[in-house]
């Protein structure tokens, strides 16, 4: 560890170094130097980032154009240069380090404590697509290929259920029902965009409240966290996303679907918040696909967790039996809801996008 922090060129010398936050991708440390000057340094997990070159140059042109943007301190990941003027160091079996300066003062919430906290993550991340709005999408790589191809993703189900083999599928007939029962109006995002309809943006793709800095004090957004992600996408996925995992009032693994409900005051507050910093910045067709959005990523979402219930727990992290299926069954109970409430979704973000002026 000592060897990797001395190639960044930090103020004074390292004297302290212990693992840092609760991410489960990338390995995280707080770095302090004799100067008594933080660091956040990170070993950036490059089997789920293969393109350790493309994911580094993302963040490199992202941040670029975002300080143009606003330069101000603390409103912009700021990447630390190595001592050869690089911006990260590889190293042999495609080992990728990186250090960022330390943003003080910031709070990450991983649950909204009010409906303020949200409508402030949907202003930060309608910011962010406001001031990247004249950035051109196809510049950037795309780290992950086809990460929000929902065909695709319906693809890989089929397939998954077609091996079976954790030999559950006889146990989860009911859910595989229902997302093969949705798999048309799932593509409806990307037909769009792929017919013309809907533009390409520079999207986050990770749009969960704990990727928001908040001043601690007045709550008000500071920086956009997690830009691992960062590449070509829809307007409406970054919207829905946070939707899917913020306005639902229940864990994502949560058993008890009793407790599971879209919360349509979070819903509303979140709206309000991207919509007022963003929604000027995009199109007729994209403020319509908003709400869909919701919906599309809720599927989305739940079609991969049974994919990977299916397939035996390979992609995503589990800590019991059964876990991967509970977090399907969520989503279902969400897309339900969104289903049912339709027109008083569409009606709310109408009156909001008039509020907006957009």
């Amino acid at each position: 560890m000592e060897e990797i922090l001395q190639q960044f060129r930090t103020d004074g010398t390292p004297a302290r170094c212990v693992p840092y936050g609760s991410g489960h991708i990338n390995r995280t440390w707080l770095a302090e130097t004799d100067r008594g000057h933080r660091y956040i340094l990170q070993q950036v997990n490059t089997a789920t980032f293969p393109d350790a070159d493309g994911l580094m140059r993302n963040i490199l042109l992202v941040t670029e154009h975002l300080r143009r943007k606003d330069p101000a301190p603390g409103h912009v990941l700021t990447l630390v240069q190595t001592r050869d003027g690089q911006y990260y160091i590889k190293r042999p079996g495609n080992e990728l380090w990186r250090m960022y300066e330390f943003i003080a003062g910031g709070v990450c919430l991983d649950r909204a404590e009010t409906p303020e906290d949200f409508r402030r993550s949907g202003e930060a991340f309608g910011r962010f697509q406001q001031q990247m709005a004249d950035f051109p999408a196809a510049q950037l790589a795309e780290v992950i290929p086809g990460f929000h191809d929902t065909p695709a993703r319906y693809r890989a189900f089929r397939k998954a259920l077609a091996e079976d083999r954790a030999g559950r599928a006889a146990g989860a007939e009911a859910e595989i029902r229902f997302y093969l029962e949705r798999e048309a109006a799932a593509g409806q995002a990307v037909s769009l965009q792929r017919a013309g309809k809907l533009p390409l943006r520079v999207t986050h793709n990770d749009t969960k409240l704990n990727n928001v800095m908040l001043d601690a004090e007045t709550r008000q957004p500071l920086c956009i966290l997690d830009l691992d992600t960062v590449m070509p996408g829809l307007a409406a996925n970054d919207f829905g996303d946070a939707i899917r995992f913020g306005a639902s009032t229940a864990a994502e693994d949560e058993s008890d679907l009793s407790r599971v409900h879209l919360d349509l005051g979070l819903y509303g507050a979140f709206a309000e918040g991207f919509l007022g910093a963003c929604g000027a910045a995009l199109t007729e067709a994209e403020l319509e696909s908003l709400p869909d959005g919701a919906r599309l990523m809720t599927l989305e979402c739940g079609v991969r967790f049974l994919t990977d219930y299916l397939a035996g727990d390979t992609y995503f992290h589990t800590d019991r039996p059964g876990q991967n299926l509970d977090r399907a069954r969520t989503q279902m109970a969400l897309a339900r809801e969104m289903e049912a409430e339709e027109g008083r979704i569409r009606r709310m973000t109408r009156q909001i996008r008039k509020k907006a002026g957009v």
